[in-house]
């Protein structure tokens, strides 16, 4: 697989909502790493099942959202990123803005209501118009 545009970090539920496939098509250009809250064990098993693969990369957690944020910058690297959470603090906002690598700010809490998932789609887009 050549190197990915892009990274998504997310919690498991954001990807294994309908419709089918779209998780799948999305990251086919890019890699993910879970950011696993309450949901435990059993919604990192159903995104793996959604993904059709075996294992899913875990994001470590931090002892606040600050620690935890800290960790999404440090993955991020020089990548472009979508950042799907529940929510995001004002450093986080002005990261994502000041930083090179285009970075979009999904705020969701569970399954991404259908237009979260086109807006997703059209940032994707762009990073592979950019690519080519």
């Amino acid at each position: 697989m050549p190197a990915p545009l892009f990274r998504l970090v997310c919690p498991p539920s954001a990807l294994t909502g309908p419709p089918a496939g779209w998780a799948v098509d999305l990251l086919r250009d890019g890699e993910v790493a879970v950011a696993v809250g309450d949901e435990g064990l059993d919604a990192l098993d159903e995104l793996a099942r959604t993904l059709g693969v075996t294992a899913v990369p875990v994001l470590r957690r931090g002892a606040d959202d600050a620690a935890r944020e800290a960790n999404v910058r440090e993955h991020a690297g020089a990548l472009a990123l979508v950042w799907i959470a529940p929510s995001f603090s004002d450093d986080a906002r002005a990261w994502a803005t000041a930083r090179g690598p285009m970075t979009l700010l999904v705020e969701a809490d569970g399954a991404l209501p259908e237009d979260e998932r086109r807006r997703i789609g059209r940032f994707v887009a762009i990073l592979g118009g950019q690519a080519a």
